[in-house]
């Protein structure tokens, strides 16, 4: 009797679909992700036990600066104490972050305008779309301008050298509402565009009028969960207290500090 023959099978396996999922997968991954903005300083914030998570939409983050530790292990103060503001928008296409930032550019110089009428600073078409780019922004007032015109590579140089005569929004201990300081320019500006959100909605491509929202307006003015202060655990309170007290002024009296989550061995 003959030895039986067994059916050779082919041990290839068609990997199409499993590309095919794959492909899927990355989208969904890279369509749902929250991107980390640029921020021009490093800074390490101070542990904390606080469990409550920073808000990812609606959220002002003021980043401040601190002391540079040079190689040599001498420390650097000319760079402390430097700020920035980032801005972060709802889901929602109407009140993105890059349509608040547009109409927080456009505030923002005309309160800035008002107050400086014989140094006027406006701002193009293209220099506003550039700045609603900007995950995080930090210079005078009248140098946005020729930094926005820049391309990419070259923004990013101008913060990474962070020259500290040149970046960092100008802040003082200025208490006066009446003659704000360019700080308080920016947060002026910042309540009246979530005002204006919330009385008369944002104007559309087309010119129409979106239908109303309170949610920046709720948590810059109400609930406080929508400002955020950040900075490094050695900055000096006096510093800090600076930010504090010209929040205060601007009658923005409810605001968080960022943490780290404490570990066991602290």
């Amino acid at each position: 009797m003959g030895k039986p023959k067994v059916k050779r099978k082919s041990t290839l396996i068609d990997m199409t679909a499993m590309s095919d999922v794959t492909v899927l997968l990355l989208t969904f991954f890279m369509l749902t992700s929250t991107f980390l903005a640029k921020e021009p300083a490093t800074v390490i914030t101070p542990s904390s036990v606080s469990t409550i998570k920073v808000p990812t939409e609606d959220l002002v983050t003021i980043l401040v600066s601190g002391a540079e530790t040079k190689s040599d292990g001498t420390i650097n103060r000319a760079v402390e104490g430097k700020v920035f503001i980032g801005i972060t928008g709802d889901s929602d296409s109407l009140y993105s972050s890059e349509n608040v930032r547009k109409d927080l550019l456009v505030e923002a110089s005309r309160l800035y305008n008002e107050r400086h009428p014989n140094a006027p600073v406006n701002f193009t078409a293209s220099q506003v779309s550039a700045f609603s780019r900007l995950g995080m922004f930090g210079l005078p007032m009248k140098d946005l301008p020729a930094f926005l015109d820049m391309p990419t590579t070259e923004q990013d140089k101008v913060m990474k050298e962070f020259n500290p005569n040149v970046v960092g929004i100008p802040i003082n201990d200025n208490r006066d509402i009446n003659t704000p300081n360019e700080f308080q320019i920016w947060m002026d500006a910042l309540q009246r565009v979530a005002q204006n959100y919330r009385n008369n909605g944002r104007t559309k491509d087309n010119g129409d009028i979106a239908e109303p929202t309170n949610k920046l307006y709720d948590a810059i003015k109400r609930s406080g969960e929508g400002i955020a202060v950040k900075a490094d655990k050695d900055t000096p309170f006096s510093t800090i207290h600076t930010v504090m007290d010209n929040l205060q002024t601007m009658k923005l009296n409810k605001f968080s500090l960022m943490t780290a989550l404490k570990s066991e061995n602290e």
